[in-house]
């Protein structure tokens, strides 16, 4: 069974969620569990931290696809920090690179999002 540490809390960009360890078919449940009860808003930034991960597989692409969706549809952006080297190449060669915006930081990200006008 995997082991997958999150931690969430939210800024004046929106929520961050944090992942330290394995994120796969084991770990997934919980993940998309949480995703629908964020309090994020239209306009914030939905913000995900890699850094700790030790392991990504397909069902963790799919669960940061699904993360993505969920800030999409609150009319809201994601940027993911902290990307791990295998998980950014791994990104490169499917195009998720061209979807994602990535930061070093939780906050680079977070100095990166424009807040709405008006």
């Amino acid at each position: 069974m995997s082991q997958l540490e999150v931690r969430t809390r939210t800024t004046a960009s929106g929520p961050v969620i944090e992942l330290a360890g394995e994120l796969d078919h084991d770990s997934a449940p919980g993940i998309l569990g949480l995703l629908p009860g964020l309090a994020i808003e239209p306009g914030q930034q939905l913000v995900v931290e890699l850094g700790g991960l030790t392991f990504c597989d397909s069902t963790g692409i799919t669960v940061l696809i699904a993360a993505r969706n969920v800030a999409l549809a609150a009319h809201s952006t994601i940027a993911l920090a902290a990307v791990p080297d295998r998980v950014s190449r791994f990104f490169s060669v499917v195009g998720l690179d061209q979807v994602f915006p990535t930061h070093a930081t939780i906050q680079a990200a977070e100095a990166a999002w424009t807040p709405p006008s008006g």
